[in-house]
């Protein structure tokens, strides 16, 4: 008999047992990728990869937002950041800058400034201070912009100072200690210094934008103009770059660039408020009245509590010969300061002193008077010298037969 052994029994079952060997091998790789997972996440807990790859991620994302001018996230991602990650000070670096340039966008925003020195302050605890731990020197820099952008330039210039004697070369330092010499009125040095910075190969957007400042505070416009130039190429988005272009720009007597200027951060922020104000003060400039007067419209619908808004306003009443409008408009600058409890010497006294003459010059002499004397009771209490005064016998419109009223 013959047999046929492709189909015999023998056959089959030794094809069988060869198919059946492919379970054991499959069970095993998955064996021994379960032990690799379980490897690598013992491993990435050991060493926080996986936490630091999070955080390399979210510090890019908040660069990226700096970069497209949304200062609000990139703040929010960082504060995230840093609270999570007390050694990372890249993201306190860019967290204070954020900060910083978002308090000088719009009018509002000065406690900006008030928070990013108090995240330095706090960051200084963790830190040596003598730039023998990693960060040192970055953390001690920040913290000295802080405090120029604070008006502390003294301060600021000691810890910039400190930081240059361990590392000549750290650039951030550099900028804030030009920024401090111009903060004191040392122009010439300022501007060596920020020449120094500029010429580095990092921080060039802060370090063109010191580097312009210099140059304006020695009346060099055009050379502060094309600095300036420079930062915004490096980050077109920054609205406060904006404003310091125009300033130049005025001081050079170009009104259509300062214009433009504003106007690219109304394109970046359509209700930019302090934009709308510096627009009404370069229409009235132009004497453009209706266009002015627009503007400062807008800007106290906006920002109804702003007393600079209404003293602008009113004072653009005031120089069309709209008297009573002018008077109304200036009373609320004056009230808002008194409310808002403003330092008698930092208050606008044109404020009351435009009111006195509006309503002098519409024989309102009850307003005229409490006006004068709400003047003068700040006058007495602050020691200011007198700039605003009437013989013993009062304001000519109030005497007898010499008012309406």
């Amino acid at each position: 008999m013959q047999i046929n052994r492709d189909r015999s029994r023998l056959t089959f079952r030794t094809r069988r047992r060869r198919r059946s060997g492919c379970l054991p091998l499959a069970m095993l790789l998955i064996v021994l990728m379960g032990v690799v997972a379980v490897s690598w996440e013992w491993i990435s807990q050991r060493l926080h990869i996986g936490s630091i790859l999070q955080s390399e991620g979210d510090l890019d994302s908040a660069q990226a937002a700096f970069d497209r001018g949304d200062l609000d996230a990139s703040i929010e991602l960082t504060r995230q950041l840093w609270a999570a990650q007390p050694r990372q000070t890249d993201a306190l670096l860019l967290l204070v800058r954020a900060l910083i340039y978002r308090s000088y966008a719009d009018y509002d925003r000065e406690v900006d400034r008030e928070m990013a020195l108090q995240w330095t302050s706090e960051a200084l605890e963790r830190f040596t201070h003598d730039g023998s731990s990693e960060g040192d020197l970055d953390v001690m820099a920040i913290h000295a912009f802080a405090l120029q952008a604070a008006d502390d330039s003294v301060s600021a210039a000691r810890f910039a100072g400190n930081v240059l004697a361990i590392d000549p070369n750290h650039i951030l330092a550099r900028v804030v200690l030009g920024l401090s010499y111009g903060g004191v009125g040392s122009h010439d040095t300022a501007l060596r210094e920020n020449q120094i910075a500029a010429a580095g190969s990092v921080w060039q957007m802060d370090a063109q934008r010191a580097l312009a400042i210099s140059y304006s505070d020695l009346g060099r416009y055009d050379e502060a103009v094309i600095a300036v130039e420079r930062a915004i190429a490096l980050n077109d988005h920054l609205i406060p770059l904006y404003y310091e272009r125009a300033l130049y720009a005025m001081q050079l007597g170009d009104a259509d660039a300062a214009t433009v200027a504003y106007f690219r951060v109304l394109a970046f922020e359509p209700n930019n408020v302090k934009a709308r104000l510096r627009l009404c003060e370069l229409s009235s400039l132009l004497r453009e009245r209706d266009a002015a007067t627009r503007y400062c419209q807008e800007v106290t619908r906006l920002a109804p509590t702003w007393s600079d808004g209404w003293y602008q306003l009113g004072r653009e009443y005031f120089l069309q010969g709209q008297f009573a409008a002018a008077q109304a408009s200036l009373n609320r600058c004056s009230s808002l300061q008194v409310m808002q409890s403003v330092p008698i010497l930092q208050r606008r006294f044109e404020c009351w002193y435009l009111q006195g003459q509006a309503a002098e010059i519409l024989g309102d002499c009850d307003s005229l008077l409490a006006t004068y004397n709400e003047f003068r009771e700040m006058a007495a209490s602050a020691a200011l010298p007198q700039t605003w005064t009437y013989p013993p016998e009062g304001p000519a419109v109030c005497l007898d037969g010499s008012s309406s009223n």
